[in-house]
This record gives structure tokens, C-alpha cells and sequence, in this order.
């Protein structure tokens, strides 16, 4: 059970205690006066008048009850004074003071006691309290004068997690990285040739390839111990808070050398310096500043490894991307078909695949996913399978699983018109026959009119190989398969909707590309037109700068529109040609949603020109 709020209350009711007996021991008189309280004077009056029936005295207390209507009223005297002594002197006839009763108390000493108390309670308390809070300081939780610590998480390096055998995928790192765990196994090995250790290695690459899995992967084959922090975690609203952090992470390090420190996304911090409004009493840039100081300081001979991942290699200040700071950048791209297949063996570890399943099969479908997403589209599988009650996870799940994660689940829940439903079957068939006689596009895979994620169908393609280098006729065969379902919908139903908004998005940015930046325009030539300033890895245009003029601009617009129209006619020629397919495909759409594999293929089997007619790409 959890019972710091029930210390923390504790002390927030002591110091509210405190600061009341405080300001009562202060202002004594604050409260409400004593009732029915009169002066001495009046007694004098009431005595004279033979209004007093008795009078009780307790020290300098006098409590007078009254003849005439019993009523009780209070007074004060003179400590050293008596009652007979005060009547007797201010006029009182003796008549009147022998018709008095006079009853003597003594006062009870507790009360002295208490009024000690009262004073003396509020200083102990107050001393009680600081002497909690000083207690809480030398704790281990204390925020306050740990501020300036490192909170890099230590792993030791004697019971490793994760070691080379547990990174698939990413062979020419790993031997990179070899040479790392032979300097922290073996320094004088390399120190007898003159060989410096490396201060720090660089791992840039996409988001999900494995940077942090590696960066641990080296600790645990070194058998060191292992810092791991995040770039953010050194920057705070205070200057100078991340400077003091890292020279407390680095006095750690030294303290547990030979280790690693591994810092994720660097350019939190290591962004290039000058580049933004703050000087140099910026905190992320002191905190920058302290960096490249303990990694080629005057202080260079420890066995610490600096490890840093980031997938913006371009922010980072050339400063710290120098030799002696980051000596070694080692790039991890997303895998080839024979990395996915090695990623997907690692995972598939301890999860039941069906006898059915092939992995080299998985790996040809899932060109372009990262080991991240690898390892998704396994748990998604495994998900699915525990959610149909199976014992194993089979060809249909992985499947589901491989349309998760590039598309998004299933949305069957979404109402859609009879009409809607028609024409999107329409369009997805319109893609899925133009790609069936087009010679340079990857062969037709699956195609549905299920909603998943923003779209209302897809028809994807299954690529055979990967591929780095793409051809004319290639981008030209996958403009005339962008714009299938758009034909498909003008020829069956003569109109426009708003279905090929993407498709058309993609075919214009795909044409333009070809014009300007691979020079696929015999009206243009070989020119590069516009510099583009993009995000490294994440291929995001920031800006353009246009370098070339309105006459150039006039006819990079129209040979893209040349390179749309053209691929646009191809489609509709296709479709025409193959109108009974595209009818056939549309019906049985409509009926099932989802055509994969033989089912697919006998839709186009039936159709006797299907063997022998591929239609040649035309140029522009």
C-alpha cells in the first residue's frame, strides 16, 4: 500500500496546527471576550446599591452573582488586593459589605501549566517540523537537491538481456560494432598497435531499426555496465540543470569504466548551435557545450564508450560530429528481403506458427517494414489468433496482421450506401485489372472493399523482390495503376467523386518527381529543377527553392500533365478492352469484399486474352 499521501497529509496537518497555535500564542486576545465581563467600578456601584448577593474571589477573578435576578457577572482585580480592602476604601457602608457573602477560592495551578504550554507548543512544533523535512532531504526521493543528478538507468553488465544473436537484420552494423566489444574485452590488445578506443559511434537510421536493441546488444556481448538516457531528459527550464547532469553521468561512467553510455535521440540536445533565437546562455546549448567538453576534454583517458541514436543525422552540430567525439556513424537502414526474414525468425521465437507458414513467403510481403514493424505484425498475428481461440498462428491471421499495419484494422462497422459500396468495388477493380496487364508493376496480390483506416478499399501488389533503382517504364506503368480506379468510375458511371483524390495526389507527385528531379523528360533534359531541403530518413520536404524560371515552370506543368494524360488513356484503353473482367471482378467484389490468391486469379483465368496480352508501355 501506497501511504506517502498519508505522510504527506500528516505533515500539512502539523504545519496547520502550528501556524494556529502560533498566531493564538501571538494574539492571545484575538478570540471572543469573556461573556458578561464588567468592571471593577461597577461592582463598586452595585455594592453601594445592595445589588450583590456574593461574591466568589479565585485570585484576580471575581465572580459576583447578582440579588435582584440572580445573573452572574465577571471581574477583575488587583492581584495583591482583597475584596473587603477594595470595598472598604471606596465608600461601601459597612451594612452593605456584612449583607455580602464572600467566598474565598484558591486558583487552580493547572492553568499556569497550560498557558506555558500554550506558548511553549507552537516553537517545539515548528522545530519538529524542520527537522522532518531535513530528514526528508538526505532521502533518496528528494527532488529538491537531486535536481542536478543524472537519471541515466544503470544496467549491469554481468547478466546481459540482449546480446548480437537477438539483432537480426542489420549484419554490416553488427560487425561495425564487433570491433567496439573487442576494445572493452581486449584494450591492450589494440593499445600495443597505438590504437585508440573509440569515444563514440553514431547510430543513425529510420525510426524502428533497431538503434536501442543494438546500442544494448553491444553492452551485453562486452559485458559491461550500460547508461541509458534520453536525449530530453538533460534539458530542464533552468540553465545550467543539463550541464551539471551530464558531468554527473560521465563521473558515473568513469567511476564504472570500461562501460557504455548510450544517449537516445541526441538531437534533442545536439542540435546545431546559433541555429535558434537563445545565445549561449541557452540551456540546451550549455548542455551541448558540456557534452563535447567530457567526451575530447583534456580528460580522455577512460574506457567510456559514448552510444547515440538519432534518425535526424542533419540538425546535429558538426562540432559534435566529428572525429574524437562521434568517431564512427553506422547507418541501419530498414531491412532487405533477407534481413525480414532474419528479423522475423527472431521474433517468431515462442510464438506457435502454423506448419503452413513460411517465412520467406512473409518476408516478400512486407517490403519496406522496419524491425519494429516486423515484430508488430507477429504480435498482431498472435493477437488475433488468441482472439479466434486457435492454438496456433496460421496463414490467415499473418495476413490480417500484414493489412493492420500498413492500413489500419478493419472498420465493418461503417454504413455505407448500396451505391457507395457498388462504386467502390468499381475502383478497386478498375486497379486491380489495369494491374493485371501492365508489365511493370509488382503482380496483383489481394483486393477488398472493406474500409480500413481513411480508406474505402485497397488493392495491393506483391513485390517479388526488393528494389532500389526504378526505370522510366516502371514509374510509368505505376502512374497508368494509380489512376485505374479513376477510369474505372468515368467508364461505368460517367461522373466524378471524390473516391481518386489520392490516387491522383500520388500520380501528379509521382510525375513531377520524374520531371524534375530524374530527368525523365525528353522536352527538359537532364536538369534537376528546384532544390528541395528535406528531413533525412523521413524523406518530409521542408521547402523548395525555385530555381528556374516561369517559361520552365509552364513546362514542367505540362509535361506532367503530358505523363498523367498519357498513363490515363492507357488505363482507359485497358479497361475498355476488358470491360467483361472488370464487370465480373466489380459483381464478385460486391459479394465477398475481399478476392486473394486462386480466387483472385480465376476472375482473370476465365478471360481467353489473358494469356498472350500485355499491353507495351507507351513514352512520353
Amino acid at each position: 500500500m501506497d501511504t506517502r499521501w498519508l505522510r504527506n497529509s500528516f505533515i500539512y496537518l502539523l504545519i496547520l496546527v502550528a501556524a494556529i497555535a502560533a498566531f493564538l500564542s501571538v494574539f492571545p486576545g484575538s478570540g471572543s471576550r469573556e461573556p458578561n465581563t464588567i468592571p471593577i467600578s461597577e461592582v463598586i456601584s452595585l455594592a453601594r446599591g445592595g445589588q450583590i448577593r456574593k461574591i466568589t474571589s479565585e485570585g484576580d477573578l471575581l465572580t459576583i452573582e447578582r440579588r435582584d435576578n440572580g445573573q452572574r457577572v465577571q471581574a477583575r482585580k488587583d492581584a495583591g488586593t482583597d475584596i473587603y480592602q477594595i470595598l472598604n476604601t471606596t465608600g461601601v457602608s459597612a451594612d452593605r459589605v456584612a449583607d455580602i457573602e464572600i467566598d474565598y477560592r484558591r486558583p487552580a495551578e493547572v492553568m499556569n501549566w497550560i498557558s506555558i504550554g500554550a506558548q511553549i507548543f507552537p516553537i517545539a512544533l515548528m522545530i519538529l517540523l524542520i527537522l522532518v523535512f531535513m530528514r526528508q532531504a538526505q532521502g533518496s526521493n528528494n527532488q529538491a537537491l537531486s535536481f542536478g543528478k543524472s537519471r541515466a538507468r544503470m544496467f549491469v553488465g554481468n547478466k546481459p538481456s540482449i546480446t548480437f544473436q537477438d539483432v537480426a537484420g542489420v549484419n554490416e552494423a553488427k560487425q561495425e560494432l564487433m570491433e567496439i566489444v573487442e576494445f572493452l574485452k581486449y584494450p591492450e590488445k589494440f593499445a600495443a598497435l597505438g590504437a585508440r578506443i573509440p569515444h563514440g559511434v553514431l547510430l543513425v537510421g529510420p525510426p524502428g531499426t533497431g538503434k536501442t536493441m543494438l546500442a544494448r546488444a553491444v553492452a551485453g556481448e562486452a559485458g559491461v555496465p550500460f547508461f541509458s538516457i534520453s536525449g530530453s531528459e538533460f534539458v530542464e527550464m533552468f540553465v545550467g540543470v543539463g550541464a551539471s547532469r551530464v558531468r554527473d553521468l560521465f563521473e558515473q561512467a568513469k567511476r564504472n569504466a570500461p562501460c557504455i553510455i548510450f544517449v537516445d535521440e541526441i538531437d534533442a540536445v545536439g542540435r546545431q548551435r546559433g541555429a535558434g533565437l537563445g545565445g549561449s546562455h541557452d540551456e540546451r546549448e550549455q548542455t551541448l557545450n558540456q557534452i563535447l567538453v567530457e567526451m575530447d576534454g583534456f580528460d580522455t583517458n577512460t574506457s567510456v564508450i559514448v552510444i547515440a541514436a538519432t534518425n535526424r543525422p542533419d540538425v546535429l552540430d558538426p562540432a559534435l560530429l566529428r572525429p574524437g567525439r562521434f568517431d564512427r556513424q553506422v547507418v541501419l537502414d530498414r531491412p532487405d528481403i533477407v534481413g525480414r526474414t532474419a528479423i522475423l525468425e527472431v521474433h517468431s521465437k515462442g510464438k506457435p506458427l502454423d506448419r503452413s507458414v513460411e517465412i520467406a513467403v512473409l518476408a516478400k510481403q512486407t517490403a519496406g517494414f522496419s524491425g519494429a514493424d516486423l515484430e508488430n505484425l507477429l504480435n498482431e498475428a498472435a493477437i488475433l489468433a488468441a482472439r479466434r481461440n486457435k492454438k496456433t498462428i496460421g496463414l490467415m491471421e499473418l495476413e490480417e496482421a500484414v493489412d493492420r499495419v500498413m492500413a489500419g484494422p478493419e472498420r465493418r462497422s461503417r454504413v455505407i450506401t448500396d451505391r457507395e459500396k457498388e462504386i467502390t468495388a468499381y475502383h478497386e477493380a478498375g486497379h486491380a485489372v489495369v494491374a493485371r496487364f501492365l508489365r511493370n508493376v509488382d503482380p496483383l496480390h489481394k483486393v477488398t472493399i472493406i474500409p480500413r483506416g481513411m480508406m474505402g478499399g485497397y488493392t495491393r501488389l506483391l513485390p517479388t523482390e526488393d528494389r532500389y533503382l526504378y526505370s522510366k517504364s516502371m514509374f510509368e506503368d505505376t502512374l497508368v495503376f494509380a489512376l485505374g480506379g479513376r477510369v474505372a468510375e468515368d467508364i461505368v458511371y460517367g461522373e466524378i467523386t471524390t473516391g481518386a483524390s489520392n490516387d491522383i495526389e500520388r500520380a501528379t507527385q509521382m510525375a513531377r518527381r520524374m520531371v524534375t528531379e530524374y530527368g525523365m523528360s525528353k522536352r527538359l533534359g537532364l536538369v534537376a529543377l528546384g532544390h528541395k531541403e528535406e528531413l533525412i530518413f523521413l524523406g518530409r520536404e521542408i521547402a523548395e527553392q525555385k530555381n528556374y524560371s516561369e517559361k520552365i515552370a509552364e513546362a514542367i506543368d505540362e509535361e506532367i500533365r503530358q505523363f498523367i494524360d498519357t498513363a490515363e488513356s492507357r488505363a482507359r484503353e485497358i479497361l475498355q478492352n476488358h470491360r467483361v473482367v472488370l464487370d465480373r471482378l466489380a459483381a464478385e467484389l460486391m459479394r465477398v469484399e475481399t478476392l486473394e490468391g486462386e480466387d483472385l486469379n480465376r476472375i482473370f483465368v476465365d478471360d481467353p486474352e489473358i494469356i498472350s496480352e500485355r499491353l507495351a508501355p507507351a513514352t512520353a
